[in-house]
């Protein structure tokens, strides 16, 4: 296999790649003990030891330069050219890019004062990644490969309930803020949000505890950013669910937090909510939200993302 030939349909990927070249490559001694602490899920523990690239091998060359494209692009807000799904090299490969290039997100972790167990939670999204590929696809892989990039350099954190990650500001939203009466333009520095799956109930408590979480982290271990806002792009956000559930639920809880702004289109929401996407007569109804869900859907209506922004 010449893994090249598969780079070639990205050209600004494999140009970024080549122009890295090699990187030093190592694993845990105990890698069992090191999957289960990223809660990889224990059915692909044996299957990822198994698939670990050899030096030297025809997946190497790739592994040592995604690796070396998070390491050099680590804390950098401005992203690399991304990670994309590529079947041929197994469905492990990118687990082993994260899991060579987690010493030195570590590293980069302790240089900034994260405590551990921030660091901890956040890297344990690569397990629950590839929970969510089982749950979607009924087989091993690891959901979104390009997903936890973020995490690995530094970006992305856990904090509670919710994932925050640094940012800046698009034109369309800064000129909604600014509307709004905040001094920000277009690259200001700002907080996305994120709701992870397989994590408990999006009450309005937790939400509170990750937004305070939040609000003191970031301007304790990043002084030099100011964000003034932070922004939400979510089918949680459609408020088409606010007609169906009650003004208690949860989601309509975390979507009176936000200052809603346009929609895009969305192809998560049945992924993330049914699992397996399946025909609409099959659509289960076992929940609030889904039969809201598939209600709609049934009378011809359709659902969206939407993009949100809340003080900081």
């Amino acid at each position: 296999m010449k893994v090249e030939l598969l780079l070639r349909p990205h050209p600004a990927w494999l140009e970024h790649l080549e122009s890295l070249g090699g990187f030093d490559v190592t694993f845990p001694d105990d890698l069992p003990s090191e999957l289960l602490r990223l809660t990889v899920p224990h059915e692909d523990v044996n299957a990822v030891i198994a698939d670990r690239p050899e030096p030297g091998g025809p997946r190497w060359w790739l592994l040592e330069r995604c690796v070396h494209s998070l390491v050099s692009t680590m804390g950098r807000v401005e992203d690399p050219p991304r990670f994309v799904p590529l079947p041929e090299l197994g469905p492990y490969f990118y687990v082993h890019v994260y899991l060579a290039a987690l010493p030195y997100t570590r590293r980069y972790h302790r240089e900034l004062g994260v405590p551990e167990e921030v660091s901890w939670a956040t890297f344990t999204d690569l397990g629950r990644n590839m929970a969510v590929h089982r749950k979607r696809h009924g087989t091993g892989g690891l959901h979104a490969p390009d997903w936890f990039m973020l995490h690995a350099r530094g970006i992305l954190y856990q904090l509670g309930r919710l994932q925050f990650n640094r940012a800046v500001l698009g034109p369309s939203a800064s000129e909604a803020v600014t509307v709004a009466g905040l001094p920000v333009e277009p690259g200001s520095p700002s907080l996305g949000v994120h709701i992870p799956d397989f994590h408990g109930s999006l009450t309005p408590e937790e939400c509170d505890a990750s937004f305070e979480l939040a609000r003191s982290f970031f301007p304790r271990h990043f002084p030099g950013e100011r964000p003034r806002v932070m922004t939400c792009g979510s089918w949680v956000l459609d408020d088409q669910l606010a007609g169906y559930l009650p003004a208690s639920s949860n989601i309509v809880a975390f979507q009176r937090r936000f200052h809603l702004l346009h929609r895009f289109d969305d192809s998560e929401m049945l992924s993330f909510v049914f699992g397996r996407e399946a025909d609409l007569a099959e659509l289960p109804r076992r929940t609030r939200l889904e039969r809201a869900i598939a209600d709609h859907l049934a009378a011809g209506g359709t659902w969206h993302g939407r993009i949100g922004w809340l003080p900081f």
